[in-house]
């Protein structure tokens, strides 16, 4: 039934049940961990006192604290889930990036908000309850210590259902979840592995020692408790046994003759009025005077201060003669100045070792993953897949050792099998591409040769003319003119024809020296589009698609680069969305270059299928094609990479079904 439940629904359960759980451990046992007097708590003695009995301080208190870091919670779980509403509406890394923050950094803002709300809060509700300054004291040490331990605890089984919806999220968007870029709101709140490890172990330590030194602190007062009352009481009961009392001042006299155990101990006398008398002007606390008259003859004539105060008071009930009540003893504390320094210095110097082994034992551990850490980075960065680690344990940090040498050595023969496989697709796509570059350059100059070998023709025509005409008389020098212009006219055609397949043979030169190399130099936009028309028209024509051109900029502007790997995009890009059309004739691609403040922007519009979700969320980032078999998706893969190498620019793009695409060629002037 639990795994059904939403993971907010779930995480919030889980604090509040881990809370509940502690709250009611604590309860039965913080009278006995602060030693309370018996007898004192939720009865109308402690209400009369306090106006609020043990249970309902209790409650209020934990209640306060349940609630603060509940309504923090619950705004954090808030947040979350609207965030992955979001998310499924409109996928983005921004989002992704709060969502991953808040499941990452809420553990830990509960933790603290868990440690913090009981060393505020508890000190101000007992203050406001007029609670001594020793009370506050051992009150908020076992209170933060609880508190300390139910919040390491929700810290560790609530990071585990927090990282359930981060694994969620990323099976549902892989490629958003990989975004690493740290939100500076959150930066107080990030840690590294040795700060986590401390901050849950070194807390449950000091829990678990401070509540071992109360315990024993605890056994010690009620020990030295029990030798003084045990003693006092035999002292009282032989001084006044058999003896007639007529007034306080008889009581005076025998009580005052009892030897007292320490210079601290004091005699006391609590009429029946609550007035009291006592040897060294002591002052006793209305508890005590209380306790004494109401509680004490039923807890074998034992007295006790207020709540944690360490004082007690051994007595007995005399009726004087003349009539009046006295409860008269002797009182004494039971605190241990020796345990206490013994015990303070004794935890402190177990809190240093602890720290430093505790500190060295993360260190050693967070050294070894770093180990294996740097040497992915390396692996990252292909430099050298020779640093196999040495095993310098038998544990699980062996089996991750060995488990990265295993990497290690596959991804070495992973990536030269990727290098081959890498080389022999550039292969085959320079193959296609030139086998294509063929075909437009056979048709592209079929033309001008034709037009050429007819202009040859008609001059060979001229020259048998003139020939023959030499030495005929009838022969006029106008004559001989008109034959010189037909022969100028041929020529010119010729030279015509030359200079267009000069440029073509350029064109394609520099195409495919770009396969091997790069040629940086100054190009103008008109140069570009020449070549771009020179290099596409025979596949434009062929496929009966028009290529629309408009320029909102100066053709002469001048740009930096290799301009053959700026043809090679945009014809890469024409030549896909021809083929976007799927043979469909008498279509229109738009080529469009912009200027802005920064960038030249050259987009290829088509107005084509477009692309699927699954093709655009792949697009750059690997080699993906919609053209089956018949395409490698390398074009738009070297593409982008030809843009970011030559040009430090980038390329986008637009794409909606039966709408068409636009890819934006981003050059920085």
């Amino acid at each position: 039934m639990f795994k059904k439940l939403k993971a907010s629904t779930k995480i919030f359960i889980l604090y509040f049940t881990i809370q509940i759980i502690i709250a009611l451990i604590l309860y039965p046992l913080l009278p006995t961990l602060l030693n309370y007097p018996p007898d004192s708590i939720n009865n109308y003695f402690q209400k009369s006192l306090e106006g609020l009995t043990y249970t309902n301080q209790y409650i209020l208190i934990v209640t306060i604290i349940i609630l603060v870091s509940s309504i923090v919670l619950i705004t954090q779980l808030h947040k979350i889930n609207k965030y992955i509403l979001s998310l499924k509406k409109n996928p983005s890394f921004s989002i992704m990036k709060k969502l991953r923050h808040l499941c990452i950094f809420t553990p830990f803002l509960i933790y603290y908000l868990e440690i913090l709300a009981p060393l505020t809060l508890i000190p101000i509700a007992l203050i406001s309850v007029k609670a001594l300054p020793l009370t506050i004291i051992k009150i908020c040490i076992v209170y933060v210590s609880s508190f300390t331990l139910c919040a390491i605890i929700s810290l560790v089984f609530s990071q585990k259902e927090f990282k359930k919806i981060l694994v969620q999220l990323h099976n549902e968007y892989p490629s958003l979840i990989n975004n690493t870029e740290i939100n500076k709101k959150y930066k107080f709140l990030s840690h590294s592995l040795k700060k986590n490890l401390l901050l849950q172990f070194l807390p449950l330590i000091i829990a678990i020692l401070t509540f071992t030194s109360l315990i024993a602190y605890v056994q010690s007062t009620k020990e030295s408790g029990n030798i003084y009352n045990q003693s006092y009481k035999l002292f009282l009961s032989s001084s006044f046994n058999g003896k007639k009392i007529n007034n306080i001042n008889d009581i005076k006299q025998i009580l005052y003759s009892i030897q007292l155990l320490d210079d601290t101990h004091f005699y006391f006398i609590i009429k029946n009025d609550s007035s009291y008398i006592c040897n060294n002007d002591s002052s006793l606390s209305d508890f005590f005077v209380k306790y004494t008259i109401e509680k004490s003859e039923s807890h074998d004539n034992r007295t006790y201060d207020y709540f944690c105060i360490d004082n007690e008071g051994s007595l007995l009930k005399l009726e004087t003669l003349d009539g009046n009540i006295y409860w008269v003893g002797i009182a004494f504390s039971t605190t241990n100045y020796d345990l206490l320094i013994f015990l303070f210095i004794t935890l402190s110097l177990l809190l240093i070792v602890t720290f430093i082994i505790l500190f060295y034992t993360i260190s050693s551990l967070v050294k070894d993953i770093n180990r294996v850490t740097n040497n992915l980075e390396k692996i990252t960065k292909i430099t050298s897949f020779s640093n196999q680690l040495p095993i310098t344990s038998n544990d699980e940090i062996k089996d991750l050792v060995v488990a990265f040498n295993n990497v290690q050595t596959m991804t070495q023969m992973n990536i030269k099998q990727i290098h081959d496989n890498q080389d022999l697709l550039i292969e085959r796509e320079r193959l296609a591409t030139l086998g294509q570059m063929i075909g437009g350059i056979a048709h592209n100059l079929k033309t001008p040769i034709m037009s050429i070998s007819g202009a040859t023709e008609g001059l060979i025509d001229l020259i048998t003319e003139y020939n023959n005409s030499i030495e005929d008389p009838e022969v006029t020098f106008n004559d001989h003119h008109e034959i010189a212009n037909d022969m100028t006219e041929w020529i010119n055609k010729i030279r015509t024809h030359l200079s267009y397949m000069s440029d073509i043979i350029s064109a394609v030169k520099g195409q495919a020296v770009s396969f091997s190399g790069t040629q940086i130099a100054d190009f103008t936009i008109e140069e570009l589009i020449k070549q771009v028309q020179i290099l596409m028209k025979h596949e434009l024509s062929n496929s009966l698609i028009t290529l629309n051109i408009s320029m909102n900029i100066d053709k002469k502007l001048i740009l930096h680069g290799n301009i053959n790997s700026l043809v090679q995009v945009i014809n890469n890009m024409i030549s896909n969305s021809i083929q976007a059309y799927e043979g469909t004739p008498n279509q229109n691609i738009d080529l469009i270059i912009n200027k802005n403040e920064k960038d030249i922007i050259i987009s290829v519009r088509d107005y084509g299928h477009g692309m699927s979700k699954e093709v655009k969320d792949k697009l750059f980032k690997e080699m993906i094609t919609t053209k089956g078999k018949n395409g490698t998706g390398l074009g738009l893969f070297m593409s982008h990479s030809n843009i970011r190498a030559h040009f430090n620019g980038n390329i986008t793009f637009e794409s909606e079904i039966n709408k068409g695409t636009t890819f934006n060629i981003i050059i920085p002037l």
